[in-house]
Formats: C-alpha cells, structure tokens, sequence
C-alpha cells in the first residue's frame, strides 16, 4: 500500500525548526520534500550545537530525516527560473521567510501562482505579514513570553520559565501540516490552489483553550501552579521515597479509591473534601496531607498500586528512561535509521501508524546531495547545463 502523501512533491524554503519539523512529518507520510538551500550555506542548523551523528549535526538530523537536498541560489535570475520548473511540477511551496524576504526571492505565492495556478503556497512567520508585530524578528522563547505561555508556566513565586518543549516552533509546524494537507484535499475536490497564512503567534495563542475560555468567564489572571491543575485537585507530581509520581484524580469515584489506597479513608467524606469544587478551594490543605504518605513508598511501588485501581498516574521520566520505555520502543517511536558511511543510528519516529504500510526512515541529506537529480529528473537539464549552472553559483 502507497503512503498517505505519495506522488506530493513539496519544495521547502524553510530553515531551523518549525518549518522543517512541518514538512518532516509530511516526509514521514510519504511526501517528496526538496530542500531548497543557499549553495555552500544551507540551513542554519546544520551547523548547531556540538553533537553530531554520522557528520551531521544531532539538530538538522532530528527534523530533516526522509528529504532531499538541492542547493539553488534564488536571488540570480537563473536560480529563479529553474526554481519556477520545479514549481510547475511541485504541489506546495513552503517558507518561514519574511514576506519581504519571500518577494525578493520571486517565491511569494502572487509569483509562484502564475507558474502553477494548482500551487498550495504556505508561510509560517512569528506574527504574520500584516499587523504591528509584523517585522519583528522571534524565536521560540519569544513566542513562549508573548503568547502567555509562560506567564502560568513553573512554580509560583519563581522566575519565568519556558516550556522544555519548543512549542513556540513546534505547534505552528502542527497548525501547517494540518493546514497544508486540508489544502491538498480541497484542490483534490476544487483543482483550486490555496495561499497559507500561519502565524506561530496565533498558534500559540490557540492552545490556550479552557484557560483563556475560562478567564474571559471571569476567572482571575492564570498564575503559575507548578505541575497542578487550575480546576482539578489532587492532580499534579508528588515525591516519593525514591522520586517523582504524576497523579490526576478528575472523578469522585477516583477520589474514593485514592483516599482508600492511601489509608485515608475520611478524606472521602470530609466534607473539605468531598467534591473537586472543594478540594480545589482547600488545595494547600489538602496536598501536604497526600504528600506526607505518597514519601512512605517508592514510585515503582505506587504505579503498581495506583494503576491496578485505574487511577491515572504515571512516574515522572527523564528522556533517556523514555527512549528505553518498553511501551515508547512497543510503537516504534524510536527507530533505527542507517548513516550512508556506514553503521546506524538511533532517532525518533513518526507518531502516526497508518495500517499496511511500512515506514521508511532516510538519513538527512547532506547540503546539496540531490541537486542534480532533481535538475535532472524534473527540470530536464543535461549534464553540461548542470556543471554550468555549478560554475556560475547558481547551485
């Protein structure tokens, strides 16, 4: 059976993490995704950070697997016109560039549209192209301040803290996917391209959810409250005799047997107690009593006990013991992949399973590794125009 994306090609202008991270779980699901880089440059994270795999840097690797790499130089006349050939046989067009930027480069959608009216064009920018953010530069961390995000992120009475999880960058890669693939099935039904406008405020600002629905209800400014929950109590990580232990109580019936397995049988009918209502307004009474006997065992030994009544818990795992979690490794979510030098590696794998069809996990590509296929196969060029073209810098 043939992937979910196959036969959609992509040519994607993105460099760091959200675009990339996009079109990596598009790559995942089938879809040709052609790398357009700067020639001898490329993206900026192929050089981040000291780690490296296989001669690549660890960060490009984690978010370029399954794609392909043609360097192009778009801001010479030529680069541009081999880049509108690829555009006539492309699906979408995908950047992260400033909208003045994407105008230089001739690869805004007002542009691409002439050379394939069927284009679906998406832009991922901090705050969008119009409005009175709209040139300033960010970053993860600056969206993460921003949005609010971490205005009720980390314990109360501490310094801001950002989300460990790059979600400034990571949920606008979400949003795009989600958006690029409804776009595809629309011009399946329409023959009708799309221009996508992705904010990573906006996204941001979208995952909010209940909090700011229950803020515009009238509910006080959201402070942080550490791991606990703004309307569910006990929910939250609680030390043990040997570390940490998550534990969400969201029913009464929950509530009973917890206070059972507990030995604190007349918490149930306390009548501080007795409702999530009122355990919520008695939280700082209530969470020291629960603290004081979660210490007396380990978190092996409450995982045990708590999951066999079905009371949602789970230990509190730092990422190696997750990389080794027998149910992480039972999904393939860690997943072999071979270095082209030889040998292999370790990576991440692809969180949609999709029945009867097998996943393949490609090594990043190197900078440039498929110009002259892709010049080749899709734009028609010879072997001379190419070594030409090589000559003059256009790749």
């Amino acid at each position: 059976m043939k992937p979910l994306l196959d036969g959609v090609r992509i040519l994607d202008l993105s460099h760091m993490l959200a675009g990339p991270y996009c079109t990596l779980m598009l790559a995942d699901l089938g879809a040709e995704v052609i790398k357009i880089e700067t020639p001898g440059e490329g993206d900026r994270i192929r050089r981040m950070g000291i780690y490296k795999i296989g001669g690549q840097s660890a960060y490009f690797l984690s978010v370029n697997r399954n794609k392909k790499s043609v360097t192009l130089n778009l801001k010479s006349d030529r680069g541009k016109e081999i880049f509108y050939e690829l555009v006539k046989k492309s699906d979408v067009v995908l950047d992260n560039l400033r909208p003045s930027t994407l105008e230089k480069l001739g690869a805004a959608y007002e542009e691409v549209k002439k050379h394939n009216p069927k284009i679906v064009s998406c832009s991922i920018t901090a705050f969008g192209p119009t409005g009175p953010y709209a040139d300033r530069p960010a970053f993860d961390l600056t969206l993460q301040a921003i949005s609010g995000a971490m205005s009720y992120t980390g314990e109360p009475g501490r310094p801001p803290v950002r989300l460990g999880l790059p979600m400034g960058d990571l949920a606008g890669a979400m949003m795009a996917a989600y958006a690029i693939s409804s776009a595809l099935y629309k011009r399946e039904t329409t023959g009708e391209g799309s221009k996508l406008d992705i904010s990573l405020l906006d996204c941001m600002v979208s995952l909010h959810t209940y909090v700011a629905q229950y803020l515009i209800a009238g509910s006080p400014i959201p402070e942080p409250i550490g791991s606990g929950h703004i309307s569910v109590v006990p929910y939250g990580a609680f030390r043990t005799a040997d570390g940490w232990i998550t534990i969400a109580v969201f029913t009464e019936r929950f509530w009973k047997n917890f206070c059972d397995i507990l030995g604190m049988t007349e918490l149930a009918t306390d009548e501080r107690f007795a409702t999530n209502n009122d355990r919520s307004k008695n939280r700082e009474i209530l969470i020291p009593m629960i603290e004081e006997k979660l210490i007396e065992k380990s978190t092996d030994e409450w995982v045990d006990i708590l999951s066999r009544e079905r009371i949602p818990c789970g230990a509190l795992k730092t990422v190696d013991k997750v990389l080794e979690d027998p149910q992480v490794r039972h999904r393939n979510m860690v997943v072999k992949v071979e270095i082209p030098e030889g040998g292999e590696t370790e990576a991440v794998g692809n969180p949609v399973k999709v029945e009867d069809i097998e996943q393949e996990y490609r090594f990043s590509p190197e900078l440039g590794e498929h110009t002259e296929e892709m010049l080749r196969d899709i734009v028609g060029l010879g072997h001379d125009d190419i070594k030409q073209l090589r000559e003059d810098g256009i790749i």
